[in-house]
């Protein structure tokens, strides 16, 4: 009785192998004939009895099973599609570690393929502001190919979509592996169009340049993108209120990079934004003693102490950023604007007067004061015309200024030009 009882199992076991194998073949010709959602049927019917199989046929059910997938991803189906591809196949290739390779070397193709496939629908995707689902399948590329510059985008994309903490996540691993995204770009002159080209590497740049084809060989490197990254963990730490958070990863990242002055001003950045307006003050001079002959530094310092009513330092500083930069509309009209800010002051004194000799006395004072304040802001706005001749601020300003201090012509001139502008 034993022995029929074992006769009978094993002729259970062969069946069940039989049936599998069946399906299999089913599956198999299904994606041969291109009906991925036939194959997909077929391989689900399997799904519940695989683990118990045979490993040459659990091997088989995987790299099929990531095969359909990847083609039904191919055909515009739903992210989770990719995804069971990708899943299917590292499935498939760390099984094959333990047991014979079969499939392991055209699984790694598809996956190849496959990625590059799914970086391009990710671009699609972001086009079209789907920035979820770009984020999503650019984190798949990552896992397929473990380049950091998809995790990379796929934490900008999600940034972008308002998934701050799949970003946060995907940049402090990128912190912590000491990704800084730098490469170098391998530049010549083709001599038949004249035009800059991108050669890829070196030896190939080099290759070319003795061919005779190319010449003028130079090297460009992007900047690091580490700065970016921890200036965006610190401002979606912000921005979750865990400002001490935000303010570690800050100086952590300059502590291992003292000199690096992306991360300076990225810790100003922070602060500005947060509202500490003093310790952004000691961070912009601090970046204006590490670089002396930076427009944008004293520009910038200029603003937060005006804000703060140190006027007189202020304008020190947009001086010096104007000495550095003498093209810079935006320093000209916030002089001018800095200036004119002591109006206010002036125009509430005026109309508070009454109409004693004493009362008349000061209201032409302050009316002097008054003009004295526009004589001192025409220059800067007169320059400011002389870099950008549209700037509709500069000229309404003006417009009013010799209006009030007897200029007819230029307000006529001044007034003629608003209204074209306006047009």
């Amino acid at each position: 009785m034993k022995k029929q009882v074992l006769l009978a199992s094993a002729i259970l076991v062969s069946s069940f192998a039989i049936g599998q194998k069946s399906e299999l073949r089913d599956a198999e010709k299904a994606l041969d004939k291109g009906s991925a959602a036939e194959a997909k049927s077929t391989l689900e019917s399997l799904s519940s009895s695989i683990e118990s199989a045979d490993d040459k046929y659990k091997a088989e059910y995987y790299f099929l099973t990531g095969k359909t997938y990847a083609d039904l991803a191919k055909k515009g189906g739903a992210d989770s599609d990719y995804e069971k591809a990708v899943s299917s196949l590292n499935e498939l290739i760390e099984f094959e570690k333990g047991y014979k390779t079969k499939y392991t070397d055209e699984a790694k193709e598809i996956l190849e393929k496959l990625s590059g496939d799914v970086v391009n629908a990710a671009v699609e995707d972001n086009k079209n502001e789907n920035f979820a689902g770009a984020a999503n399948k650019l984190h798949m590329a990552y896992e397929m190919t473990g380049n950091e510059d998809y995790l990379y985008f796929a934490a900008s994309s999600a940034v972008n979509g308002g998934d701050f903490d799949n970003a946060l996540t995907y940049y402090e691993q990128l912190k912590d592996s000491g990704y800084t995204g730098e490469s170098t770009s391998y530049l010549a002159v083709n001599k038949e169009t004249g035009e800059v080209e991108n050669l890829g590497s070196e030896q190939n740049r080099d290759l070319m340049i003795k061919t005779g084809g190319y010449s003028d060989p130079t090297e460009e490197k992007t900047e690091s993108r580490m700065p970016e990254i921890v200036k965006n963990i610190a401002l979606i730490y912000n921005e979750k209120g865990e400002t001490d958070k935000a303010a570690a990863a800050i100086k952590e990242a300059r502590a291992a990079n003292p000199d690096d002055m992306n991360l300076l001003l990225t810790e100003a950045n922070m602060y500005i934004k947060m509202g500490d307006k003093a310790k952004f003050q000691s961070l912009m001079e601090e970046a204006i003693q590490k670089d002396p002959n930076n427009p944008t530094l004293y520009y910038n310092l200029g603003v937060i102490l005006a804000e703060q009513g140190n006027k007189e330092k202020a304008k020190e500083y947009y001086e010096k950023a104007l000495e550095l930069d003498p093209e810079n509309e935006n320093v000209y009209l916030n002089m001018a604007s800095l200036i004119l800010s002591d109006e206010k002051s002036i125009v509430e004194e005026m109309n508070g007067l009454g109409n004693s000799s004493t009362d008349n006395k000061r209201y032409d004072e302050l009316k002097a004061q008054r003009e004295g304040l526009y004589k001192s802001a025409v220059p800067y706005l007169e320059k400011l015309l002389t870099v950008n001749p549209d700037n509709i601020d500069a000229v309404r300003t003006l417009m009013n200024i010799y209006g009030t201090i007897g200029e007819p012509e230029k307000y006529k001139a001044m007034k003629d030009k608003l209204a074209t502008l306006e047009q």
